[in-house]
């Protein structure tokens, strides 16, 4: 009868396999382990290397009494008479056959980067873990890939050969088309002479890139001011927000303009610089020929070699230097071809004659005393007693 029941009790539970996907229902957890009734006669055992990749998990956080899990079979008789299971495994391998569906249709993945190599990322996606190259990262050189730690990002599957734990992702083809999306849609927006605001990208010596939202455009050096600027990295840095004019749009070429209309030091230069008016400024340049004076950022004048003194002067630099601050006349002036000519002379020459009438009144004042001192004595007297 004995015999009978244990035979009876024998063929009551299952019979499970190596390898085999089975259901079990948590009975106790533990930090480190959890055990199932899987329905064979000895319980099954989850250790916590066989739960999760992350080896500091507390499984009495994810998991407790009653909880229904699906794991695989690893070993049906551990020496001990238990079960081992792992929900890692079999997880891995339900994420690789949906990671297999996405390399075969070529739909984006999304997935975690849970670590930074020197040749790449190791992003994991549905339980997988997934290779991405530096170089299919995004479609710039990046020296530092660490601010992808921890990130969630989307790429594609390009390689899939799971024996050989070879799945390769590809990110940079997602950043391309995104860029060239954004691009197309920015191009069919924008036209020349729109105000637009963008972001300082990257500072060059000929100029700045500025991020427009979906495009680069060129602030060259010579459209940042109506000023003269020598270093465009005195006016930016990388990060600035700033306001600029579409110029141009070549394809896909955007050139940009920071020389607002409304802040053009020409607009009223008739009435600042009519001639005849006495000005200052700051030589900015010289030449063989003369000197060029800036009036204002934006508007210089040409002070001619032959217009800086009375007397003669060879070249400019003889008498002036770059950054020397000089008073001028104002002698003629050209709209239309925005030039400016300047003379110190005409000062110097309208100040001549009040200085020669005064040298002259000092020279008679000299030559009377003179013509005292040297007369005898006897003239000196009979000229006092007359």
């Amino acid at each position: 009868m004995s015999e009978n029941f244990e035979q009876m009790l024998e063929e009551s539970f299952k019979i499970i396999r190596n390898g085999e996907a089975v259901e079990g229902t948590v009975i106790d957890v533990k930090p480190d382990e959890i055990i199932l009734n899987v329905g064979y006669k000895s319980d099954g055992i989850i250790t916590r290397r066989e739960y999760s990749n992350d080896l500091n998990l507390d499984l009495t956080t994810v998991a407790q009494p009653g909880d229904v899990l699906e794991v695989k079979v690893i070993k049906v008789n551990d020496g001990d008479g238990q079960v081992l299971l792992s929900k890692k495994r079999l997880d891995m391998e339900k994420g690789s056959e949906v990671l297999r569906a996405a390399f075969e249709s070529g739909e984006v993945v999304t997935g975690t980067v849970v670590q930074v190599l020197s040749g790449g990322l190791i992003a994991v996606a549905d339980d997988t873990r997934v290779f991405i190259p530096a170089s299919l990262v995004t479609d710039i050189y990046e020296k530092d890939l660490n601010k992808y730690k921890g990130q969630e990002i989307q790429f594609i599957i390009t390689e899939f050969n799971p024996r050989k734990r070879r799945i390769i992702g590809d990110r940079k083809q997602l950043v391309v088309a995104e860029k060239a999306q954004k691009q197309a849609e920015l191009l069919e927006r924008i036209n020349v002479g729109d105000v637009i605001e963008g972001t300082v990208k990257n500072i060059t010596d000929f100029g700045v890139f500025i991020d427009l939202g979906g495009a680069d455009g060129l602030l060259h050096i010579s459209e940042m001011s109506w000023g003269r600027v020598d270093n465009p990295r005195k006016i930016y840095k990388v990060g600035d927000s700033v306001r600029v004019i579409i110029k141009d749009i070549r394809d896909t070429k955007i050139a940009l303009s920071a020389k607002f209309p409304e802040d053009n030091p020409w607009n009223d230069a008739s009435e600042r610089y009519a001639p005849g008016t006495i000005v200052t400024g700051k030589v900015a340049r010289m030449t063989d020929f003369g000197a060029f004076v800036e009036l204002t950022p934006g508007v210089d004048a040409l002070l001619h070699v032959s217009q800086i003194s009375r007397e003669h002067v060879n070249k400019p630099s003889d008498v002036l230097s770059v950054g020397q601050e000089i008073e001028a006349q104002i002698v003629d002036f050209n709209e239309a071809d925005r030039k400016i000519s300047l003379s110190m002379k005409a000062i110097q020459s309208e100040a001549a004659p009040a200085e020669e009438a005064e040298e002259a009144a000092e020279d008679a004042v000299e030559e009377a005393a003179e013509e005292v001192v040297e007369a005898p004595v006897e003239e000196v007297a009979e000229d006092a007693a007359e």
